[in-house]
């Protein structure tokens, strides 16, 4: 699917995410329970990762998470490879996980590159990938924001003109009462199954800020787990346009009519 591009896009940041089993170890730290996991090869995979991606992603941060112990800090990213400080994109990794992450440069094509080359790199990187790198998690996230004035204007209204979603409260809960109908907030979650690529759909819609200007925050978000999740390179960037195919559709359908003009 050809990506449409808008000059006034609403994205805030893309997150491509692909995780691996940990190896269960028995640990007298009782924090996560008995069985707490541990990538082995982490320590080794981070000098090589970065050998291979400097050129491209020169500055190295440590983040605080690299100070916890390796065998409670499963699935927490801890090192960040950026292209140059403070600036996106940026490639993080820790035990178990690697992610992409871009934000207002952002463009498909470019971002499904990287993400091949982020999957040959870790490929040649992790010492052990038929042994130790079994993947578990896939997901494809995209977070979006439209400025919005919860206090002056109704959330639920904007919600039903400018996305079509319609949420509706009973009267009955404000009538006689010393509640205001005007929402302040929100926080609307729906997940759907999905067929192709097998897994599972999360819209989200909350309040935030952008940019110190209050926004309604929308994330689409698909994931894929366990033996859901693709095993192999292959099928790992067959997954990766599948799920953006259908993110990229579902975002304009949302935002069809005069909040797609307002992006354009």
């Amino acid at each position: 699917m050809t990506s449409k591009i808008l000059s006034n896009k609403p994205l805030v940041e893309a997150i491509f995410e692909l995780r691996w089993e940990l190896q269960e170890i028995q640990s007298e730290i009782n924090i996560m329970g008995p069985n707490i996991g541990l990538d082995p090869n982490y320590q080794i995979m981070i000098g090589r990762y970065y050998d291979r991606v400097s050129s491209e992603y020169p500055y190295y941060e440590k983040l605080s998470a690299a100070k916890m112990p390796e065998e409670i800090s499963g699935y927490m990213v801890q090192q960040r490879f950026r292209t140059s400080k403070d600036k996106w994109p940026l490639i993080q990794i820790g035990p178990g996980i690697i992610t992409l992450n871009d934000t207002d440069n952002y463009l498909w094509d470019d971002f499904y590159n990287r993400i091949t080359q982020l999957i040959d790199i870790l490929y040649e990187a992790y010492p052990t990938v038929d042994k130790d790198l079994n993947f578990n998690k896939i997901q494809l996230r995209y977070i979006d924001a439209v400025e919005f004035d919860f206090e002056k204007k109704n959330v639920f209204e904007f919600l039903k003109e400018m996305m079509k979603i319609s949420v509706l409260l009973p009267n009955s809960l404000f009538k006689g009462s010393n509640v205001k109908s005007l929402p302040l907030g929100t926080d609307l979650r729906f997940s759907f199954p999905v067929i192709e690529p097998k897994g599972a759909i999360h819209l989200r819609f909350t309040q935030g800020k952008r940019k110190d200007e209050k926004a309604i925050i929308w994330e689409t978000n698909i994931v894929s787990h366990k033996e859901d999740a693709p095993k192999i390179k292959k099928d790992i960037l067959e997954w990766v346009n599948k799920a953006h195919d259908l993110t990229h559709d579902w975002f304009f359908k949302i935002i069809e009519g005069e909040l797609e003009k307002r992006f354009e």
